[in-house]
């Protein structure tokens, strides 16, 4: 059963399942207390608020586990209150359950921190449970500590498998990630082949029937002058005919050339598939033609681009991406609803797609503020393939 669980799951829950056995000893202790004071005290009340309050705060610190680049201030607190709520269990109950509480809470810490804050966060917390058993278990002094210790090097050991767990993550969103853009640049290398494929034999049809043709028609004009009666009424049926072929031809190689423009839709789609911790809405005609292939690759590329910065760097849940043609050009328009910033600061991914978007003579546009996300938009002017060099109009 657990197989069918990716391990954030089985993590949860194990932290879950952990939380409620150690609400098994309090139970019962206060029903000791029930059956010796005729009450409970309001002790009680503040013990199991306590313990309440930590199995909510884990439950919704864990209900997406994501790395430490998404955390939230919200979430911070949440990490706080988890602290807090262990430390009050054990010194309102006089034992060390908070620190099997701070076990459970050494899974969380590395989604939610840096390596460095989480192990100084994960020993601070440990120590702070120290004076409970030095006060009110009357451990002595270097075997109260000694006691934190062992809790914390259980508690280590939870953090490093919970840390591994998060790093499993990151290499696993970022191959889908990176199996999303190799799917889409196959798409694209496919269509860029089948124009290759379409302009070769256009410019066959081109070089070699139409020239020939063009040979053939003027040997049948000539001819057709110097040949009389019935021999020279079939010459003028093989000269018309000879121009109709090359009218064919002609149309032929038009609609292979007007047909060769590559499917931009086809070639985005993939990438906004099984984006992991993003949901992107994607808004694109179908289908959506660029006749340059330059051109087209250069938009696959800013639109990969876009979605890695909103899942590294953003903080994004949702990216709305809007692919159309307007006043002669192709304009991806993008935005999502990450934290934004006050600056923007131009990184390398940025820098190389406006300078792709300028050597095609495109522009590149961004607005981000803090709490409205990042907006972006990239145009890039519509050009078509160069054409064939035309017939010769005396064979039309």
């Amino acid at each position: 059963m657990l197989g069918a669980l990716s391990h954030t799951r089985v993590l949860r829950l194990a932290g879950l399942f952990t939380w409620v056995m150690v609400g098994l000893p309090l139970v019962y202790s206060q029903i000791e207390n029930l059956h010796n004071r005729s009450g409970l005290g309001g002790w009680a009340v503040l013990l199991f608020g306590a313990y309440l309050a930590f199995g909510t705060a884990y439950y919704w610190l864990t209900r997406e586990l994501r790395s430490d680049s998404h955390t939230t201030w919200l979430d911070r607190g949440l990490l706080m209150l988890l602290t807090v709520a262990a430390l009050g269990v054990s010194f309102l109950s006089a034992s060390g359950l908070g620190s099997i509480l701070m076990m459970v809470a050494a899974g969380v810490i590395p989604w939610l921190l840096s390596v460095r804050v989480g192990v100084l966060w994960l020993l601070v917390s440990q120590l702070a449970v120290a004076p409970v058993y030095y006060l009110l278990l009357r451990f002595p002094l270097f075997e109260a500590v000694m006691q934190s210790l062992l809790y914390g090097g259980f508690s280590m050991f939870i953090f490093v498998t919970s840390l591994v767990a998060r790093q499993q993550t990151d290499a696993r969103e970022e191959q889908r990630r990176l199996n999303a853009e190799l799917r889409a640049t196959r798409v694209l290398l496919a269509e860029s082949a089948r124009i290759n494929e379409r302009t070769r034999i256009s410019r066959e049809l081109h070089d070699l029937l139409g020239h020939h043709l063009t040979a053939l028609s003027l040997n049948l004009e000539v001819a057709g002058h110097i040949t009389e009666g019935q021999a020279q009424e079939h010459v003028h049926q093989a000269h018309t005919l000879a121009k109709l072929l090359l009218t064919d031809v002609r149309e032929a190689v038009s609609q292979l050339r007007d047909s060769g423009a590559i499917d931009l839709a086809a070639a985005l789609r993939p990438l906004a598939e099984q984006v992991p911790s993003l949901d992107i809405h994607l808004d694109v005609p179908s289908p959506l033609d660029v006749e340059d292939p330059e051109r087209a690759h250069v938009l696959l590329r800013c639109t990969q681009e876009i979605i890695t910065n909103a899942v590294r760097h953003a903080g994004a849940r949702n990216l709305w991406i809007r692919v159309h043609r307007g006043e002669g050009q192709v304009v991806v328009d993008a935005h999502d609803d990450g934290q934004g910033s006050d600056g923007l600061t131009i990184g390398n991914g940025l820098r190389g797609m406006r300078e792709r978007l300028q050597q095609c003579g495109g522009q590149l546009q961004i607005d981000t503020r803090p709490g409205e996300g990042f907006r972006l938009r990239a145009a890039v002017p519509v050009s078509g393939l160069a054409v064939l060099s035309p017939i010769p109009e005396g064979v039309r």
